[in-house]
């Protein structure tokens, strides 16, 4: 929240992807915040508004190059990075809620560029895990999330 409201004034903000607590966090204060849900793969023109946030999404598409690229404006997006100890998340009974893509921050950051979009700021963080063993330990040094804030 604090990455949100360093660079996004109090205007309203297109949520890809379904309602979460972030976007209850936003509202909370005091966004405006129109979730957008569905198979975000099948989005191929949408008109948005002055900010778009997309909070962990772009893992989930098969091609997360057709919506950075029709989309324009300003854009927060986070992703979670690819880490040499731990395989790509993937759900056997639902097939949307798979990890198509695992980045690395500069392959995020190439996709953003090849889309037309200039990185402004950006930050990563870790992930600590309150479980005992050897990947829970790995994640308190490993940074696991990557979060741009980006404009076109």
């Amino acid at each position: 929240m604090a990455f949100v409201k360093k660079h996004v004034p109090e205007v309203p903000i297109y949520d890809l992807g379904a309602d979460n607590p972030l976007a209850d966090l936003m509202r909370d204060e005091g966004y405006t915040v129109r979730s957008v849900c569905g198979d975000l793969d099948e989005i191929s023109v949408v008109q948005l508004p002055c900010v778009t946030t997309a909070f962990e999404i772009f893992e989930h598409m098969f091609a997360p190059f057709n919506i950075l690229n029709v989309a324009s404006g300003t854009l927060i997006a986070s992703v979670p990075l690819k880490l040499w100890f731990a395989k790509a998340y993937w759900n056997d009974k639902d097939p949307l809620d798979c990890h198509y893509h695992e980045f690395e921050k500069k392959q995020f950051d190439h996709l953003l560029k090849r889309t037309g979009w200039t990185i402004k700021d950006s930050e990563t963080w870790t992930d600590p895990h309150r479980e005992l063993g050897i990947r829970p330990i790995l994640r308190l040094f490993y940074k696991r999330y990557y979060i741009v804030y980006a404009t076109k």
